[in-house]
């Protein structure tokens, strides 16, 4: 199942269009795309017999269909590759740091450019369908309502300068975690633990991967994290990104004015953000 905020209103999608889930449902659910995630199991049950009536939608027009989350989780350096172009040894534990959920956005939004050196981070994003609190690992899908794509926006200079850096503002700018287009329950995957992902800027590839190369899989993340915290429906693990970021290149390479930037994953589809000047968001 693939589940879409369409201009404020939660709705499955299928090839033949998008079905308004508070009206196939007689108002049981309402229209508002978060408030299902307190609701996720009584509403799966529902949506596997759901009577769908598809009218075609506009899929630029499409909004995150997890607009509103509690918490949201990052993690650094979860990817073999990507430690090795940064020079760092192999984590023994996830390096966990917070996006501000002020920071969400589209999957088609534009985005403000800010001033100092703005990179891409292609990621998996996971979402929690039902509360995990030490969860152990081979339980931890069960608590996953769905994936979706997602980008991990950074402005390096912020991000590392001084003694203690701050992981957590420099990525949690205006627009800068995209997510989207939708969200694909477990379901629908022949293995979730092994989805290529890759992104370009305008048309050149820059990052090409599989979720296999995680250190962390997304069970072990869930895991791990509901050890400490209370992890809450609708809250988002952004999962961390693979080689290829700009701050990893020789030269060091950034985004710029009018660059868009593309960002795929195998069985969940594409988000795209184009580079403005933030006077021009309104």
């Amino acid at each position: 199942m693939k589940l879409a905020n369409s201009e404020g209103r939660l709705v499955i999608v299928t090839s033949d269009g998008a079905t308004d889930i508070a009206k196939a449902s007689g108002g049981r659910f309402g229209p508002d795309p978060h408030e299902i995630y307190d609701r996720w199991e009584e509403f799966s049950a529902w949506a596997e017999q759901a009577p769908l009536s598809p009218v075609p939608f506009d899929e630029g027009r499409l909004d995150a269909p997890v607009p509103r989350p509690r918490q949201v989780f990052a993690i650094a350096l979860n990817y073999r590759e990507h430690a090795e172009e940064s020079g760092m040894s192999l984590p023994e534990a996830p390096s966990v740091f917070t996006k501000f959920p002020s920071s969400i956005e589209a999957p088609t939004a534009r985005v403000g450019l800010v001033d100092g050196d703005v990179d891409w981070e292609v990621e998996l994003v996971a979402v929690i369908g039902t509360e995990a609190d030490h969860v152990s690992e081979d339980r931890a899908w069960s608590h996953v309502a769905g994936l979706t794509v997602g980008q991990d926006i950074s402005e390096r200079a912020a991000q590392l300068a001084g003694g203690a850096p701050q992981f957590s503002l420099a990525k949690s700018h205006r627009g800068f975690s995209p997510i989207g287009p939708w969200l694909v329950t477990t379901d629908e995957f022949d293995n979730p633990d092994d989805l290529a992902l890759s992104c370009s800027i305008n048309g050149e590839e820059v990052q090409n991967s599989r979720t296999s190369d995680l250190i962390f899989s997304v069970p072990s993340l869930v895991s791990q994290l509901s050890e400490t915290v209370r992890l809450l429906p609708g809250d988002l693990i952004f999962t961390g990104t693979p080689s290829g970021v700009g701050l990893g290149r020789e030269p060091k390479q950034y985004l710029a004015l009018g660059d868009r930037l593309v960002s795929t994953i195998e069985g969940i589809g594409t988000i795209s953000q184009t580079f403005v000047r933030p006077a021009e968001i309104s």
